[in-house]
């Protein structure tokens, strides 16, 4: 192991409460182009059954170790060019923890352009400013020791002008100082209060009053929640409140007192001074920019962690499978785009029709719609839940089609319709087809379809737009391949943009996979995989897992049995004198398996071996249930106090759970409504009561039903 590597996963495992030889483990896989699904589903033993959460937090804070080791060796190389590097200074540098440690002690070398302190050290201050931080007085007064400093040429014309200069220097020293700003940043995490007044354009920039709740306000900053901080602080770029940070002065000026004032003499006066000047200049500022960036990296981590966990529970979501679908894409002038969709998720037929108005061709749609099921032997009709979406849904129910009708989330399908990825799939087909043709597969598979859009246009966020959008797209991207990784993936019927999420693959891989399957046929085999270009033994090795070829020559292709562990398995059905596909489809058999006789591959890999024989392939995702809405509710109108009502949840934030009760607004069950439930996630299944509705706001209160 390197010296780096056992350094680093002794620190991370103390700071991560995690066992140091599982994240030594885990820094030497991804040091050799392990990935996290990989890591974690196959390679168990050697990280101690760390999970792809462990994994992740590992490598974020490896990357962060990285950057604090970089900045270190920079501010020792530049105080050492400076002629500054004490050995003090150097052992204070390095025993530094943080980030935020290290820029405390390199504050005062740090060059800097021209201040007040600087311009007063020039006009030969400095001595003076020692002199008054003695506190020590001499006898004389000290407006006969400022004289001597004053020089015309110099720019000093009077002792009050010496006297100003030295200030200068000791409230930028004091500022400056290490245990200095570590007390006040204390306070300022403990008792800051962010306070907000409205600023000048607050009625122009806010006439619908969005910020509302917000004016005036004062929120504690310890225990402020996630969205309370962003809201006010996107207030604040809006240019429609103005916001400080900051706790009560005095406390923090005491702090100062305490640190540099000795005595009540002239020289600790004009002390007092500087670090009242000080504090309210240099160092407060300073600390509420610190603090703002540390406020808003909470609620950003907080922010991202619920975008995440809602995404995975909507790309996780139910699958209908591979079945015929007719997909509509609802709208009254323009009608109801329609398509019919094969098993496999394939166009066979689209066109509009009319059962609206202002055409209310009603008895023409039915016809078509009639023919289009009955032709192609179709079971469901998936609705898209935008403009029309509950009219349309009505006027089929209506219908007595003996099939499914279903409303789908088309959250982005618009945004997926005008897509490169669409134009590409469907080049000659209108925006509102392709919308129709997404809604379909999303039906039939959500995960499969939803990847092909930007995470950000699912609408499960909040402040999506606001938070750090390199943080935020790495934990989407870590959610999205954990996802596609738990599933498996069909090798012969994914998409390029499913395929880029398989572990190990990425973009030009999975391209290059696209393109071999059209060229020269299905893959018959995972061994297949390696005449890919590019395709080397490591991209193998992390990818094919997770890869399934169904039918294939290799029952364990179509299973997450990993190709490595096949032997294994060869073993096994070898000692029971019968063939690997029959050992996969005979629990009897299965059954004789003696595990002691595999030891050798590992107890974690033995058992996921075996879990995986008895259900090769298996889905992890629920199996599908029909939802339909109260068919008496399809506007925001209609809802009435006290009615129950079933509903899917949507989106999931840090102070409530919104609802579609099918009504084109959702409605918020407030987390002080939920009763302890603690575990919905979007797609599930909830009955609410109403509570209060807005009918100018459009907003919807709801309660947890019976």
């Amino acid at each position: 192991m390197k010296e780096e590597t056992k350094h680093f996963a002794s620190r991370i495992a103390a700071e991560a409460s995690l066992p140091e030889k599982g994240v030594a483990a885990v820094l030497e896989l991804l040091e050799d182009g392990g990935t996290v699904p990989f890591i974690a589903r196959y390679r168990k033993e050697a990280t101690g059954y760390l999970d792809e959460v462990a994994i992740i937090e590992v490598r974020d804070r490896a990357l962060k170790i990285t950057e604090l080791e970089k900045r270190r060796a920079s501010i020792m190389a530049s105080c050492e060019e400076q002629g500054v590097l004490t050995e003090s200074l150097r052992s204070s540098l390095a025993a530094a923890a943080t980030m935020t440690e290290l820029e405390d002690l390199y504050l005062p070398y740090k060059p800097k352009r021209k201040t007040r302190a600087s311009v007063a050290k020039e006009r030969g201050l400095e001595p003076l400013a020692v002199y008054l931080m003695k506190q020590r007085s001499a006898g004389a007064p000290l407006s006969d020791v400022a004289a001597k400093y004053v020089s015309a040429e110099k720019g000093v014309e009077t002792p009050a002008d010496a006297l100003a200069g030295a200030r200068d220097i000791i409230a930028e020293a004091a500022s400056e100082h290490a245990a200095a700003r570590h007390r006040v940043r204390q306070l300022f995490a403990r008792k800051a209060v962010m306070t907000t007044s409205l600023s000048k354009k607050t009625a122009e920039n806010d006439p619908a009053g969005k910020y509302r709740d917000y004016y005036d306000s004062a929120t504690p900053v310890q225990g402020a929640p996630s969205h309370r901080i962003l809201a006010l602080l996107r207030g604040e770029r809006d240019d429609v409140l103005k916001l400080s940070i900051v706790p009560e002065e005095a406390e923090a000026v005491g702090i100062l007192r305490g640190i540099f004032v000795r005595g009540e003499g002239e020289e600790s006066r004009e002390v007092d001074a500087a670090l009242r000047d000080g504090y309210k200049r240099l160092l407060a500022p300073s600390m509420e920019a610190e603090l703002r960036a540390q406020l808003k990296e909470r609620a950003d981590a907080e922010a991202i962690r619920v975008f995440a966990a809602n995404l995975g529970a909507i790309l996780m979501g139910s699958p209908y499978g591979s079945r015929g679908v007719v997909a509509l894409d609802p709208g009254f002038r323009t009608g109801c785009k329609l398509a019919v969709l094969s098993e496999q998720g394939n166009l066979l037929h689209h066109e509009a029709i009319y059962p609206h108005p202002p055409q209310n061709q009603r008895k023409e749609a039915e016809t078509t719609l009639r023919d289009l099921l009955k032709k192609y032997k179709i079971d469901a009709v998936a609705i898209g839940n935008g403009t029309a979406g509950r009219e349309t849904e009505a006027w089929v129910r209506a219908l007595n089609l003996s099939v499914h009708v279903l409303m789908v989330n088309e959250s982005g399908a618009s945004v997926y319709s005008a897509s490169e990825v669409a134009r590409e799939e469907f080049p000659d087909l209108d925006l509102t087809v392709r919308g129709a043709v997404s809604i379909g597969r999303r039906l039939q598979d959500p995960l499969a379809e939803l990847v092909k859009i930007d995470p950000k246009s699912i609408g499960v966020g909040q402040y999506q737009h606001d938070v750090d959008q390199k943080a935020l797209k790495s934990a989407l991207d870590d959610t999205v391949a954990s996802c596609v990784n738990q599933v498996g993936v069909d090798v012969n019927t994914a998409s390029r943009e499913l395929l880029k999420y398989v572990s190990g693959l990425g973009p030009m891989l999975a391209e290059n996979i696209v393109k071999y399957r059209s060229e020269n046929g299905p893959f018959a085999s995972r061994a297949a995989l390696k005449k890919v270009s590019r395709m080397g033994p490591k991209a193998f090795e992390q990818s094919a897992g997770f890869l399934r070829v169904v039918g294939g020559e290799n029952p364990l292709d179509a299973s997450a049995v990993h190709p490595e562990s096949y032997k294994v398995v060869e073993r096994m059905a070898k000692d029971l004198k019968c063939g690997v596909r029959d050992l996969m489809q005979d629990a009897e058999l299965r059954a004789r398996i003696a595990p002691e006789k595999y030891s050798d591959v590992g107890d974690a890999t033995l058992r996921d071996i075996l879990a995986e024989l008895a259900k090769p392939g298996r889905d992890p995702r629920s199996g599908f249930e029909a939802f339909a809405f109260d068919e008496n509710v399809h506007e925001i109108a209609d809802l009435i106090k006290g009615m129950a009502l079933p509903g899917i949840a949507t989106n999931i934030t840090d102070f409530g759970v919104f609802v579609d009760v099918g009504v084109h607004q959702d409605g918020l069950l407030h987390r002080s409504r939920l009763r302890g439930r603690k575990n919905i996630k979007p797609g599930d299944r909830l009955t609410v009561e109403v509570l209060d509705v807005d009918l100018e706001r459009r907003r919807i209160a709801l309660g947890l039903g019976e």
